[in-house]
This record gives C-alpha cells, structure tokens and sequence, in this order.
C-alpha cells in the first residue's frame, strides 16, 4: 500500500512541476491570455477607426456637401457666384503695419 501511494505521489508531483513550470504550463497560459488581450484592445482601436473611415465613405458617397467640403479645402474650390479673397501677411515680424 505504501508502495502505490508513494508512486501515486511521485506521479502528481510529475504532473504538478509540468503544469507550473514547463513551457506549455501556467507561464505559457498567462502569455497567451495577455497577448489575446492585447490583440483584443488593437481590434477595438481598428474597428472605431473602420467605422469612422465607413461614415466618411458613406458622407462622402450620400452627400454632396462633403464632397463640396474637400474640393475647398483640398483643391482650393470657387464657384461663380461667389469672391475668392486671400490675405496675404505683410514681411514685418509682429504682425503690425
């Protein structure tokens, strides 16, 4: 009887060093948990970033005045009816006259 509990002891002191201390143990376990959490946190910054580029796309394939938007800031628009105006600042260092 001695015999069989100091083999089965041996056996789960055997298995108890491989679960903490081998690399397919707890350590290998905890790495892989922070790296799904840290992957987790890159989806959720993607997938703000996806839908924001998927409003943009959407703005810009629905409405004219986002379109119209991007062409003045861009490409420098003008309609007809309107007066273009452009300030030009003087060569003095404080801005005065």
């Amino acid at each position: 009887m001695r015999a069989l509990i100091a083999c089965l002891l041996i056996v789960l002191l055997a298995a108890q060093g491989r679960l903490w201390f081998s690399d397919q143990g707890l350590r290998e376990k905890h790495r892989l948990q922070e790296a799904v959490a840290e992957q987790r946190e890159e989806n959720r910054r993607l997938d703000a970033r996806n839908r924001a580029l998927a409003a943009e796309v959407d703005d810009l394939r629905d409405g004219l005045e986002a379109a119209e938007e991007r062409a003045r800031s861009d490409l420098g628009l003008v309609r007809d009816e309107e007066t273009f105006f452009q300030i030009v600042p003087t060569g003095d260092d404080d801005g005065r006259r």
